[in-house]
């Protein structure tokens, strides 16, 4: 029977990756427990397994009077005695008394297969909680098992994992057999081994199919800048190219739209718009209200907001359907947007009121503009001019011409 045993472990370690020195630590622990609960148990003992041959041997602990053998005691977190730790002890002090009982064989051949099936379950959880949890944010395929109202079931091959309602998108339905591309978010340990929590929406999501779809991505040629997504309805790429000649929205478009057609297909009809990215301000939030054609932007670099002027028959594609492409572009570019069209930006300056003193009473800046046009943004507080940079070194200037006359 212990030559069976090792090689049953020796065939796990083979099959399932554990280690057969892992198994058998974990046997001879269960065994020693075994050992405490028979009649003639002795306080202080050991078992030992030959990992050449099997044979299972107890011995008798005799320590000398100064060691503390409490302190020696390994015991499981429920209490109960597991073995003895002799790491910290000169064995050569110890006496040793064989004292196996004639029928450990028996319960040693029990203990063994209850040992093993735990601690092959065990070992696999642990095996694939190291394999998931170093994948949090890959986008992975599974087959959808079942789905509630709480959560859908996906089937990754080796583990089952949730897509909670939260992150699951409100016009999607997931049919039994059905695949689906999702994010790993979250990745948790439990009882029944680990638990993979999966996103469709997530941002991530988009930046891991654009990579599937677009070599110059996933080569590092063109960069996704950022990601604004209402999931469901409409998302907002800002793509950059890090290489000469490479074209970031071409690239990402496809030959006449093939990728990102790929893309808009695995989130079921989607909308997305690319747009380049900028570091000027004025030119990357124009780009991000794309569709729609921008004629003028004012930024006021210090509230970080916009004005945009769109001609009138742009102002509902600018703003969107109940505001989306507006939002979207807010997001995107991390800038508040107030989106005006030219008709009332014209009846805006109309109302202009000039007070006789040159001030504005209205509390709009009272710069002009290159195009002879008084500046829309309201004036800051204690002051005639708006936050905009060249705005505020008119104030600066007329500040030091008051200083200079008095």
């Amino acid at each position: 029977m212990s030559r069976e045993i090792i090689e049953a472990l020796r065939q796990i370690e083979k099959e399932k990756g554990i280690s057969a020195e892992t198994l058998l630590s974990a046997l001879e622990d269960a065994l020693h427990s075994a050992y405490r609960k028979t009649p003639d148990a002795v306080e202080t003992a050991k078992v030992e397994i030959d990992p050449e041959t099997g044979d299972i041997r107890v011995f008798q602990l005799i320590f000398p009077e100064h060691v503390d053998v409490e302190a020696l005691k390994v015991r499981n977190e429920e209490g109960e005695e597991i073995g003895i730790d002799l790491s910290s002890v000169d064995e050569s002090q110890i006496e040793r008394h064989e004292v196996t009982p004639d029928n450990f064989g028996r319960i040693a051949a029990q203990t063994a297969k209850q040992v093993i099936l735990q601690r092959i379950r065990e070992a696999e959880r642990d095996l694939m909680y190291d394999e998931y949890v170093d994948r949090v944010g890959e986008i992975v395929t599974g087959i959808v098992q079942q789905s509630d109202q709480r959560y859908t079931l996906v089937d990754l091959g080796r583990v089952e994992a949730l897509l909670p309602k939260s992150e699951q998108i409100d016009s999607e339905r997931y049919e039994h057999g059905a695949r689906v591309k999702a994010i790993i978010i979250k990745v948790q340990n439990s009882t029944k081994g680990p638990q993979v929590i999966l996103s469709r929406r997530s941002d991530d999501l988009v930046r891991r199919l654009f990579e599937l779809e677009v070599p110059e991505i996933s080569d590092g040629l063109v960069e996704i800048k950022n990601v604004a997504r209402e999931p469901g309805f409409r998302c907002k790429i800002a793509v950059i190219s890090h290489t000469d000649g490479v074209d970031p929205v071409g690239a990402c478009v496809g030959p006449r739209g093939s990728r990102v057609r790929m893309v808009v297909s695995e989130l079921r009809g989607e909308r997305i718009d690319i747009v380049p990215y900028n570091d000027e301000p004025a030119r990357f939030v124009a780009k991000a209200l794309s569709p729609a054609r921008v004629r003028e932007v004012l930024v006021d670099d210090e509230g970080r907001s916009a004005t945009i002027i769109v001609p009138d028959d742009q102002l509902s594609l600018a703003i969107g359907k109940e505001g989306q492409n507006a939002r979207l572009a807010s997001k995107l570019t991390g800038w508040r947007i107030d989106i005006k069209s030219q008709s009332e930006m014209a009846d805006n300056e109309a109302e202009l009121v000039y007070a006789e003193d040159g001030d504005d009473a209205s509390g709009h800046c009272v710069a002009v503009m290159s195009n002879g046009k008084r500046c829309p943004n309201m004036a800051l507080e204690g002051s005639r001019y708006c936050g905009i940079p060249a705005h505020q070194k008119l104030a600066e200037a007329e500040t030091a011409g008051q200083v200079t006359a008095e």
